[in-house]
């Protein structure tokens, strides 16, 4: 069983921005559960995509990694020769444990685990690339130059899977999501205080995008192909496709 997430049970005195610090590195999968509707058929679905769409010889990227859900989830369904998954998180105490749980599960698709800001590492020869919840945390103005590189590193036919929080251009459809996703919390066990305390924490680091947004900005960076696949309450992912000839 994972740890359970008390990190917010008790009032902080002094609320600061959110970190991915070893405290919740250590509770994150039980944190992520209870906070994250959908997250798991998400993290399943992702495994499915791997197996259409990754391709022999290439490299597979997960920019954002924490503890490597997805990064399992495509290594499990990789069926073709030849491939290569590069994980990559900035937090130490993610990167940490990651490469733990990535070292419990034997299989023949090797695993890198790198730490590092994902904006510095080269998109290289990638059939699939996915960026699970991990934009929300970058600045606005560094996510299209994310993007851009994601796209000119994909080989032709390959997919970047983009899961985020949403906010909403319709305030009320935004106010109504955003109460069911509360309920959704409160269902888990979560009580106001902590709900309160990690909001006041997450909302200086954590910037949401609408829908539209998120599109637009896909489609600038290049690729010719975006849809929702995925939507539960006001989180959801996309799929952005590259389509062409290899140069």
């Amino acid at each position: 069983m994972p740890n359970r997430d008390t990190l917010f049970s008790a009032p902080i005195a002094k609320l600061g921005d959110w970190t991915f610090d070893e405290r919740v590195a250590e509770v994150f999968p039980d944190m992520i559960q209870r906070s994250v509707p959908g997250y798991s058929n998400i993290i399943s679905m992702i495994g499915m995509l791997a197996e259409r769409f990754v391709q022999p010889d290439s490299q597979v990227y997960d920019l954002g990694c924490s503890l490597g859900a997805a990064t399992l989830s495509m290594r499990r369904n990789i069926k073709v020769a030849g491939c290569n998954i590069i994980a990559i998180d900035n937090s130490p105490a993610m990167v940490d444990r990651c490469r733990r749980y990535i070292d419990a599960f034997r299989a023949d698709t090797p695993v890198e685990v790198i730490e590092a800001d994902i904006l510095d590492i080269p998109i290289e020869n990638a059939s699939m690339v996915v960026l699970n919840f991990t934009l929300q945390f970058l600045e606005p103005a560094d996510r299209l130059r994310l993007l851009a590189q994601v796209y000119r590193g994909l080989r032709a036919h390959g997919v970047l899977v983009l899961s985020e929080k949403l906010s909403f251009e319709d305030a009320d459809v935004g106010a109504l999501l955003f109460n069911m996703h509360h309920d959704f919390k409160r269902a888990n066990g979560y009580s106001e205080l902590e709900i309160s305390q990690k909001r006041s924490m997450l909302e200086r680091v954590m910037l949401t995008d609408s829908v539209e947004a998120h599109k637009a900005r896909l489609k600038q960076a290049g690729f010719e192909h975006v849809e929702m696949w995925f939507q539960c309450f006001n989180f959801g992912s996309l799929v952005a496709l590259k389509t062409g000839v290899e140069p």
